[in-house]
């Protein structure tokens, strides 16, 4: 009888272990740094996103906006900074309306492209994909060749069902991450709707990302039983 699950188990549960330690010793390392150097709004930052990584939204979110009451009215920067990762912590917490509101107060000209982002993002989980996609485009002015921003747009224009315009921007996500499984995917969703072979992109997706290939078995097979159905069907027999 083998043995292997079990090793493996052991495996994952020793690194989760030292993810974990090493995340707590991070974790007193800027509380510590707070108490040390108090009117430092960058350490309650850090340990705010710290907080987000190990999924402590409430902790998180009490954090920052008591930082908030302390540098808010001392420097636009702090304020701004401070804003955007409460920001961060709505979004990773699914609140994406509380999320919009903080994202929208960020007026730093150094932050703002990022803001302009996680607002695309948060209108995004919010179903709202024609504002996501206003948002998208605004932030690639100053990133054009950045994957991330370019995927966000493909991925709303493929939602509000501009295909044409979904393709080129998933090829310009390819053409500088082509592992990029489910760009990959996405892209033959794409060409099946337009009448073009898909079998490189799906035969893609499939050895870089099986589990989001999988799960887009049934979203594929939607749209080919739509692209199936007989357009004509607003007659009815006499």
């Amino acid at each position: 009888m083998t043995q292997q699950p079990q090793a493996g188990n052991d495996v994952k549960k020793a690194e989760r272990d030292a993810k974990q330690k090493q995340s707590e010793a991070v974790l007193h390392r800027l509380v510590q740094e707070i108490d040390d150097n108090p009117d430092d709004y960058h350490t309650y930052y850090d340990l705010g996103a710290l907080l987000v990584n190990l999924k402590s939204y409430t902790q998180a979110e009490e954090l920052l906006v008591k930082a908030l009451g302390l540098f808010a009215d001392k420097s636009r920067q702090a304020k701004d900074t401070l804003t955007y990762g409460l920001g961060n912590v709505y979004y990773e917490a699914g609140e994406y309306q509380k999320a919009i509101e903080q994202f929208n107060q960020v007026k730093d000209t150094k932050l703002k492209s990022d803001a302009y982002l996680m607002l695309a993002q948060s209108y995004m989980g919010n179903n709202d994909h024609k504002t996501a996609l206003a948002f998208a485009l605004t932030a690639a002015q100053n990133r054009q060749q950045d994957p991330q921003v370019n995927q966000l747009i493909a991925d709303n224009l493929l939602a509000v069902g501009s295909f044409k315009d979904a393709t080129t921007y998933y090829d310009k996500v390819l053409a500088s991450d082509p592992k990029n499984g489910r760009a990959q995917f996405d892209r033959g969703i794409c060409a099946v709707v337009l009448g073009v072979d898909a079998t490189k992109y799906f035969e893609a997706a499939k050895k870089l990302d099986r589990d989001y290939y999988d799960k887009g078995q049934s979203r594929l097979t939607d749209i080919q039983n739509l692209l199936l159905k007989p357009k004509n069907t607003t007659k009815s027999d006499q």
